[in-house]
């Protein structure tokens, strides 16, 4: 409680913390057309409109692009949704979560998806490569490949793009860079859609390096997670108080700087990314963490080295975190922030607190008690 009380600095994780972790798709680019899509949160009520008409993905008459995008929505995810007391809430990754309303709303059967193409293969995602695939063997047919990932990563495997004829054509890169800063400029999470037909698989499974480089592009979705309305407060009372609020993230650059700058943290425009981190010594990391307070795109190892510098720097951290990796950053802080909602039980014994209900502004309340 006393350390609690002399906290200087604030290191947390954006997603479920300091928003609500309630993704959902809000738009998708393909190489033809913008697409917005509308409803609430997980619920899969809700349509998805081109120049304000509705469009789905009915066989014949509705969007072929879109239609795939859907099928990867679907089948190249481990998420499950289901009702609880009127909520639709998510078990797995929210981001993987709010996939699923969004290929219902364009008419999409999850159960008949499933059963027309079961899944043979995987790579499951993880932080290291930013992608996750999964091979399909339909009854009648080649077997197919889908992928999802960060659009960086998945642009460096894809040498074509769909278009709505059906033939694939040679991707326009600079198209798919700038609609996917453009989405992350509003705030929003990036994820880029591929697939390849025809892809065979492996006798001892797939692994990562054995993602193609000929990949189709079918195009981006942005998700929103809103900042929550209590924390945007937390985060001013942090700021009076003399506290100095950081957000590190796993997201893209513009999304995270986006999404600070709602929360009123940092200067809304400054974000340090995982791979500068990488190419700082020790002073020079010191020195950037005196001026910035948003990072991104980065991993725990970079938070260990962030809770390092800013210590170095004579601050007081407490730092939050939710994965098994997470254990040394925390450990290492003056105060080791769990979340007790997803986080995992390695986490919550490296912590010194564990907040049960993984919210932003429940630290600031311990804070206050602690001074």
């Amino acid at each position: 409680v006393e350390t609690l009380g002399s906290v200087s600095r604030i290191c947390s994780d954006k997603t479920g913390t300091l928003t609500l972790m309630e993704m959902m798709v809000v738009s998708a680019v393909t190489a033809e057309a913008a697409y917005q899509v509308g409803g609430n949160g997980y619920a899969p009520e809700g349509e998805v409109t081109k120049d304000g008409k509705r469009v789905d993905a009915k066989p014949g008459e509705g969007e072929p692009v879109l239609a795939l995008m859907g099928r990867v929505s679907l089948l190249c995810n481990d998420a499950e949704l289901f009702q609880e007391q009127g909520t639709w809430k998510v078990e797995g990754d929210p981001t993987e979560g709010a996939l699923y309303p969004f290929a219902t709303k364009l008419g999409l059967d999850r159960k008949a998806e499933i059963a027309e193409a079961p899944r043979i293969d995987a790579i499951p995602f993880e932080s290291e490569h930013k992608f996750m695939a999964t091979l399909h063997k339909p009854a009648q047919g080649q077997a197919f490949l889908l992928v999802k990932g960060a659009p960086e990563v998945i642009l460096e495997h894809c040498d074509r793009q769909q278009t709505a004829s059906g033939q694939p054509a040679p991707i326009d890169r600079p198209h798919f860079l700038q609609a996917s800063d453009q989405l992350a400029g509003r705030g929003e999470r990036v994820l880029a859609l591929a697939w390849q037909d025809g892809a065979t698989g492996k006798p001892d499974g797939l692994s990562a390096a054995d993602l193609p480089k000929n990949l189709v592009l079918l195009g981006l979705i942005g998700l929103l997670d809103p900042p929550r309305k209590e924390a945007i407060e937390a985060v001013r009372e942090c700021h009076d108080g003399g506290i100095r609020v950081t957000m590190i993230t796993g997201d893209h650059r513009i999304t995270a700087a986006a999404i600070a700058r709602m929360l009123g943290i940092g200067d809304g425009k400054t974000a340090v990314t995982g791979t500068e981190i990488e190419g700082m010594n020790e002073a020079a990391l010191q020195q950037t963490v005196r001026n910035v307070d948003v990072f991104a795109r980065a991993s725990p190892e970079h938070k260990l080295r962030l809770v390092k510098a800013i210590q170095a720097n004579r601050q007081i951290v407490a730092m939050t975190g939710d994965g098994v990796n997470d254990a040394p950053a925390l450990k290492k802080a003056d105060i080791g922030v769990a979340m007790g909602i997803k986080g995992t039980e390695v986490t919550k014994e490296a912590a010194e607190m564990i907040l049960a209900d993984d919210n932003f502004a429940s630290i600031t309340a311990a804070v206050k008690e602690g001074r």
